[in-house]
């Protein structure tokens, strides 16, 4: 991705190279448990309601994608209304295309006699977190382009809102539930069984319905982005992100009594509350980064490097997970025997799947720094 610069107030750009770096950092974090034993309760998903730090993330990278989104309307101004538009549709397309490769990869399984068969594409999942991300992407784009931004937080109020009245009106009697919220039998209806991640059951997290809430945290990020660019970063400038970052986040635990939060479902308190909680780190990472001589120093330079290949780092965690799941090694897999003779050896328990986790991370850091080292960028 290639840095924007700005005449003034480039620390904000840097905050949001941290924020990005951060997501990315602890995304490859929660997906990378070690094997042998249940990580440590923050970093695992809420079980169904309820929340986690872990939550928390996903949601960051949509905020994070939306505020790159805002930024990015400086190279759209020298463009046409059609030039912008297919370039939005083609970059929603590209990520939504390695979205769905990556849950088809690595395209072929072992038969119990080890002989290698094709995955066929009917048992190939249609969703997932990079597919999330190319949606948000294309509907905040179309939006930022063709309504007025004036409009934006009364669309994502109603979306929210909206959302919140389909899964009640279509929903069963226990609307909030796995089997009978309505996004899962949209999914079921339109793809199929097959197609689903089967998380709790035929139920996928990043189905089609529940990525509509999604949509506004990525609005959110873009209109902070758009506030911190004309408005400055000044502790008195930064106060309305605190302040709405906070309202945001009392709504959310009020609405949490008649819509819970969830982040399976995506539900809108969930919404609401991570959108909150992003405001307020994102400002807090303004006045670091500021203090910090633009951040470029320090602990601030770690998730920095992060955030220029956020995706195809994030790609390439994804993918070591799975080649080492495929490999045979014993009776078991390459990923569960190194995390039996060494991780869970040497720190038994959560502290080994913790340490297998920060392993992997560090081996994609290292990747990020020498990609960032010989200034390749890769743009998708």
């Amino acid at each position: 991705m290639k840095k924007i610069e700005l005449r003034s107030g480039e620390s904000r750009f840097v905050a949001l190279d941290v924020f990005r770096g951060m997501t990315i950092c602890f995304m490859i974090i929660v997906i990378s448990p070690g094997s042998g034993a249940l990580p440590y309760w923050p970093l695992d998903h809420a079980v169904w309601n309820g929340f986690t730090p872990t939550d928390l993330v996903f949601p960051s990278f949509l905020f994070a994608v939306g505020n790159a989104l805002s930024f990015s309307e400086k190279k759209f101004g020298r463009m046409t209304d059609s030039e912008v538009v297919l370039t939005i549709f083609k970059r929603s397309f590209l990520i939504f295309l390695l979205g769905y490769l990556l849950c088809w990869f690595p395209f072929f399984k072992l038969a119990a006699n080890h002989e290698v068969l094709p995955i066929p594409l009917a048992e190939t999942r249609f969703f997932g977190v990079l597919q999330r991300i190319a949606i948000c992407y294309l509907l905040t784009g179309l939006a930022v382009r063709y309504i007025s931004r004036k409009y934006l937080p009364y669309i994502g109020v109603g979306l929210l809102v909206l959302y919140w009245g389909v899964l009640v009106v279509f929903g069963t009697t226990d609307p909030f539930s796995v089997e009978g919220n309505a996004g899962t039998k949209l999914d079921i209806f339109l793809f199929g069984k097959s197609h689903l991640y089967f998380d709790h059951g035929v139920f996928d997290p990043e189905g089609l319905l529940s990525t509509f809430p999604a949509v506004v945290n990525t609005l959110a990020g873009y209109l902070a982005g758009k506030y911190l660019q004309e408005k400055g970063n000044s502790m008195m400038d930064l106060r309305p992100l605190f302040i709405t970052g906070g309202i945001g986040i009392a709504v959310a635990l009020c609405w949490n009594l008649l819509f819970p939060i969830n982040k399976k479902i995506w539900s809108s308190s969930f919404a609401l509350l991570t959108i909150g909680l992003d405001l307020i780190l994102l400002s807090l990472l303004v006045l670091v980064t500021q203090k910090n001589k633009g951040g470029k120093k320090g602990w601030t330079s770690f998730f920095i490097v992060f955030g220029k290949n956020p995706l195809f780092i994030y790609m390439l965690a994804e993918m070591l997970l799975v080649v080492l799941r495929r490999i045979p090694a014993g009776n078991s897999n390459l990923y569960e025997k190194i995390n039996e003779v060494v991780f869970q050896a040497v720190l038994p328990g959560p502290a080994g799947s913790l340490f297998f986790a920060l392993v992997n991370m560090l081996f994609c850091w290292l990747v990020a720094m020498v990609l960032d080292r010989h200034k390749i960028y890769i743009k998708v």
